[in-house]
């Protein structure tokens, strides 16, 4: 029996990353209430952690790295568009 994966939204997973970092309830209490493992509000913790500091930052330097950020993940994506397309040409054959 395979159990599906959820995807939570970015902002239910900033929600529970923030009431983690609070420290008002253990992450047990969290993960029962958010029914989420304990070790994935620990990973959304210290991902919001990591990036706290990006919200501070002033001027060009912060917009370029978030702008850097997401070029990145668009070049990553059509890297894998392009991939998977090659190999559905393969596996198709030409089409006429």
């Amino acid at each position: 029996m395979s159990k599906k994966r959820k995807r939570h939204s970015a902002e239910f997973k900033a929600k529970v990353a923030l009431e983690a970092i609070k420290g008002i309830q253990t992450l047990q209490q969290l993960a029962k209430e958010f029914q989420v493992h304990p070790t994935q509000i620990t990973m959304w913790k210290k991902q919001v952690s990591s990036h706290v500091a990006d919200l501070f930052q002033r001027g060009p330097e912060g917009t370029r790295s978030m702008a850097d950020e997401e070029l990145r993940q668009a070049y990553e994506k059509i890297g894998r568009l392009n991939v998977e397309l090659d190999w559905l040409k393969k596996k198709v054959g030409p089409v006429y």
